[in-house]
């Protein structure tokens, strides 16, 4: 008997530990290639050297960092809306809570989304929303995520070719067109899930004739889970389109004024849609998984376009290095106090998304509240 009932807790345990060796090992690897790009590779790729660097950034005045770490918290803050768009009875401080605190553990981790979607899961649960709704809030902002960065470089494509300057880079030209492929991909998918049940059925067949072959152990069919999804998207979606959509948009419009100022800062003087064009590939950048946020991958593609455009290599890189300080290193002590925040903060007792009769709760928004915080 001893042995029959250890078997499994020592197999569960021996699983936990393969996988925290494997999360170590995935965010050194992660860690030390970000350190290579940035140390090594992003000087020689922009033809300068990190003294030169310093000398530029040692200028930077007081003021402007202050203005800076402002703009970041105005930034963070108008992504609340789409927090709140998504998850009905979110507040705005919690919403800010919420991402600081998930941002910053996705910025310590190579493809650090999935730490972040489990530390929103952890929060979220606490203030007493359904697992049903946190996994819709999910997938809702997670779509117009990425539907946003893949329309950023076709906004510059347009900028430029409207512009002064309508010689579009090839890199840029191919990352619109890869991004508009993915995106229309991924827009016909969502559309079609959200106005055709037949859709949403045939989409979940032809999804679960793939994974049956690779994931035989499911105890629900991608059908049933795609259809009882379109319920749920649909009513976030119909309700909260709007304020998802604008706080995206102020999201990426003032952190594109916080590069505009990193520019000015370091003496980069390029026409607005070259600068935006430079924005708009770094923010794409930030998807590449294999380091934490793209780190290094960013910057480089960025310094790249600057430099391609004219742009002094130290001044270059000296001004992506102080954008990257504040919109990717900045939330990490930012998300500490998230943290912070959530411990003091009123719990809620979790919604359960299956209620003792059987009847489904939760369906919606949660049943609870999010306790006595207002």
């Amino acid at each position: 008997m001893t042995s029959q009932t250890a078997g499994p807790g020592g197999a569960t345990d021996g699983r936990r530990g393969r996988s925290r060796v494997r999360t170590a090992v995935q965010a050194a690897v992660g860690l030390g290639l970000a350190a290579v790009l940035v140390v090594y590779v992003l000087p020689r790729l922009a033809k300068t050297n990190w003294s030169s660097v310093w000398v530029v950034l040692s200028q930077v005045p007081l003021s402007t960092v202050l203005v800076l770490l402002g703009g970041v918290v105005v930034g963070l803050y108008c992504y609340t809306f789409t927090l709140t768009g998504s998850l009905p009875g979110l507040k705005h401080w919690q919403a800010l809570i919420v991402n600081v605190a998930g941002s910053s553990v996705g910025n310590l981790l190579p493809g650090g989304g999935a730490a972040g979607l489990a530390a929103t899961y952890t929060i979220c649960r606490s203030w007493g929303f359904s697992r049903r709704d946190i996994s819709t809030s999910a997938i809702v902002t997670g779509v117009w995520n990425v539907l946003s960065r893949v329309a950023l470089p076709l906004i510059a494509i347009f900028g430029l070719v409207a512009g002064r300057n309508s010689n579009v880079p090839q890199a840029l030209g191919e990352a619109a067109v890869a991004g508009a492929l993915t995106g229309g991909v991924i827009l016909a998918v969502f559309i079609s899930i959200l106005v055709s049940e037949r859709a949403a059925v045939a989409i979940g067949n032809a999804v679960d004739r793939v994974i049956g072959r690779l994931w035989r152990r499911r105890t629900m069919s991608v059908q049933s889970l795609v259809i009882d999804l379109r319920h749920r998207i649909n009513g976030v979606v119909r309700t909260g389109w709007l304020r998802m959509t604008l706080g995206l948009a102020g999201f990426f419009g003032v952190y594109y004024v916080l590069f505009l100022i990193c520019m000015h800062t370091t003496n980069v003087h390029l026409y607005y849609g070259e600068l935006f064009a430079a924005y708009a590939i770094g923010r794409l950048l930030t998807a590449v998984g294999l380091t934490p946020g793209g780190l290094g991958f960013t910057e480089s593609g960025t310094v790249a376009a600057l430099v391609a455009w004219g742009a002094q290599p130290a001044d270059a890189l000296a001004g992506v290095v102080l954008f990257s300080c504040f919109t990717h290193l900045m939330e990490i002590p930012l998300g500490a106090i998230g943290w912070a925040a959530w411990t003091l903060s009123p719990k809620s007792p979790h919604v359960d998304d299956v209620a003792a009769d059987g009847t489904e709760a939760g369906h919606g928004r949660h049943a609870t509240g999010l306790g006595a915080g207002g």
